[in-house]
C-alpha cells in the first residue's frame, strides 16, 4: 500500500483481516489527517460498517439531516433532506482526524506494518517499490496506490490520465460550537459563483468532547494571498455579511496565517489497473468537493477491492474491481465536473441562472429524488442509481445514526 490517508488504511485493514500480509508506505514521517470536516454519506458508512468501525466513527460524529443552500439575500437555492429519499438515511459530519485515527488504530491492531517516512517514487513490473533514497521494497503480489490527488506514482505510470487543478479552492477553519448552533444541517451561503460560505457540523476531535463545526470560505486560488495579506478583520467582515454568526465563531482566531487552503483537483483515469498495480481513492478520481463524495468513494473503493481480492486471483480480481467501480465513479466525476461551475467559477451568468431555477427545480418530485440519490452516494449514471436497499448493511447496523430529523 502506498499512501496512508483514507483509502489506504481502509484497504490495508480489510486485506489484513482477510489474512494477507500488508505493508503501508507513507511519505510523511508522522502520518496525520490534513483538513477539516468531511461529510460521510450512506455509501461510505456501508464500507465502515463492513470494517466494523461505523459505531466508533458515528459516536464521534454529528448527524446531518439536511443540505440547505441560500443566496446572500436569503433565497433558497438548495433544500434537500435525506429523509425525503428514505427516512432511514442520514449523513454524518466527522473531523477528518477522527476518521483517520480510527482507521489507523484498527489497521495497526490488525497487524498491518506501517513504514512511515518512505517516499515511494516508482513501482516496477515485478511489484518492487523504489523510494527516493534508492532503496527497494518488495516484491509484492499486489500494489495499491492511494497517495492522493497529487499522486506522483500516477504521473509516472503509463496509464492514461487527465489531471487538472481547479482555479478555485477553500480556506478551512475548524471552530468550537458548544451551543450546537450549526447542528443537523450542512448550510451554505452563495454570493454569485465566486464566493461561498459553508458550515458543516463536524462532531468531535479525538480526545476532546467539544462539538465542532467546519467553516469553509471558497475563493479563487489567485485571491488567497491577497486575502491573507488584507488580514483577519476584512476577512471576518466579508464572511459576516453573509452570516452574522461568523464573528462569534471565530473569536479565538489569531490570524489567517494558520488557516489552511485546499485547492480542488479533477482527476480521471480511464483505466486504474496495470500489471498488479491499482489506483484507488483520490489518486484515481479526485474531484471538487461540491458533492461531498471524496472520502465516501475512497471507502467504497476499499470495500470493493477487498471483496474482489477475496474472490479471485489478483489479475482477475483487479479486472473485477475496475469494472465494478466504473459506473459509480464516472457518474460522480461527470456531475462534479458539470456542477462545479454552477457554484464556483467566473461565469457571470451562472449565479443568476442557478439562483433563479435551482430552487424551483428542487421541488419537482423526480428532480428532487434524483438530487437526493446523488447526494446519498447512490448515483451510477446520468439517470440511474442504486436502490436504497443496496445500503442494507448500513440500514441494518445497530450503530447507524438514528437521531430524529431536525
Amino acid at each position: 500500500m502506498v499512501g496512508c490517508g483514507t483509502a489506504g488504511p481502509a484497504v490495508a485493514l480489510g486485506l489484513a483481516r482477510a489474512g494477507h500480509e500488508v505493508v503501508v508506505y507513507e511519505r510523511v514521517p508522522e502520518p496525520s489527517a490534513v483538513g477539516a470536516g468531511i461529510l460521510l454519506q450512506p455509501t461510505g458508512m456501508v464500507a465502515l460498517e463492513r470494517l466494523g468501525l461505523l459505531g466508533a466513527v458515528v459516536e464521534r460524529g454529528d448527524p446531518v439531516h439536511r443540505l440547505h443552500g441560500v443566496t446572500h439575500g436569503g433565497r433558497d437555492v438548495l433544500d434537500l433532506r435525506y429523509a425525503d429519499l428514505d427516512p432511514r438515511l442520514v449523513g454524518v459530519g466527522v473531523h477528518r482526524g477522527t476518521l483517520f485515527s480510527i482507521l489507523l488504530q484498527a489497521m495497526l491492531a490488525a497487524g498491518v506494518r506501517l513504514s512511515a517516512g518512505v517516499d515511494v517514487v516508482e513501482v516496477d513490473r515485478h511489484g518492487v517499490l523504489h523510494d527516493a533514497q534508492g532503496e527497494a521494497h518488495g516484491p509484492f503480489e499486489l500494489v495499491v496506490v492511494a497517495d492522493g490527488a497529487r499522486s506522483e506514482l500516477r504521473g509516472r505510470s503509463g496509464l492514461k490520465k487527465h489531471v487538472q487543478p481547479y482555479p478555485f479552492g477553500a480556506l478551512w477553519i475548524v471552530a468550537e460550537d458548544p451551543e450546537r448552533r450549526f447542528a443537523g444541517t450542512l448550510f451554505q451561503v452563495y454570493e454569485g459563483v465566486e464566493r461561498m460560505l459553508g458550515f458543516l457540523p463536524t462532531g468531535r476531535r479525538p480526545g476532546d468532547d467539544t462539538p465542532l463545526v467546519s467553516l469553509f470560505w471558497s475563493l479563487a486560488v489567485d485571491e488567497v494571498e491577497a486575502t491573507r495579506q488584507a488580514g483577519l478583520g476584512p476577512f471576518i467582515d466579508a464572511l459576516a455579511r453573509l452570516d452574522p454568526r461568523v464573528p462569534d465563531l471565530l473569536v479565538g482566531l489569531q490570524g489567517l496565517e494558520e488557516v489552511p487552503f485546499a485547492r480542488y483537483w479533477d482527476v480521471r483515469m480511464p483505466c486504474v489497473v496495470d500489471d498488479g498495480v491499482v489506483f484507488c481513492g483520490d489518486a484515481a478520481h479526485a474531484m471538487s468537493p461540491q458533492l461531498g463524495q471524496g472520502a465516501n468513494l475512497a471507502l467504497y473503493d476499499a470495500m470493493i477491492l477487498v471483496d474482489s481480492v477475496a474472490e479471485a486471483p489478483i489479475v482477475q480480481a483487479l479486472r473485477t474491481y475496475e469494472s465494478t467501480r466504473r459506473d459509480h465513479v464516472r457518474s460522480y466525476q461527470f456531475f462534479s465536473r458539470w456542477l462545479t461551475p454552477v457554484f464556483q467559477s467566473r461565469w457571470p451568468l451562472a449565479g443568476p441562472l442557478r439562483d433563479a431555477f435551482m430552487g424551483p427545480i428542487c421541488q419537482l418530485p423526480f428532480a428532487r429524488r434524483r438530487m437526493l440519490e446523488i447526494l446519498a452516494g447512490l448515483s451510477t449514471g446520468l439517470w440511474s442509481a442504486w436502490p436504497v436497499e443496496r445500503l442494507g448493511p448500513y440500514l441494518e447496523a445497530a450503530d447507524r445514526p438514528r437521531l430524529p430529523s431536525t
